[in-house]
């Protein structure tokens, strides 16, 4: 099975972090490779260890994915966008 998912890296001090969107599996590294690599075993194993315990439908099915023509589709992005917030403190 293969299951698609969209990635965020970014920096945090000296570490990267990627994030799994919409499974929100994170992960980090020295690198974004590093980062990016460790990442795709965390979701890896997330969706193993799902699977074993018989949650994998209900995890996917909750993270808005949708099970069609029998195979799991992610869902469609629109943006990804930075934004701020102005706060009056």
């Amino acid at each position: 099975m293969t299951i698609d998912y969209t990635t965020q890296i970014w920096r945090e001090g000296n570490q990267y972090v990627a994030h799994a969107m919409p499974l929100d599996v994170m992960s980090s590294g020295p690198t974004p490779e590093a980062a990016r690599a460790s990442l795709s075993e965390a979701v890896r194993v997330f969706l193993i260890t799902a699977a074993d315990i018989g949650t994998l439908d209900e995890v996917l099915d909750e993270a808005g994915y949708r099970f069609v023509d029998g195979r799991w589709t992610s869902p469609d992005w629109i943006a990804i966008e930075k934004q701020s917030a102005a706060v009056a403190v």
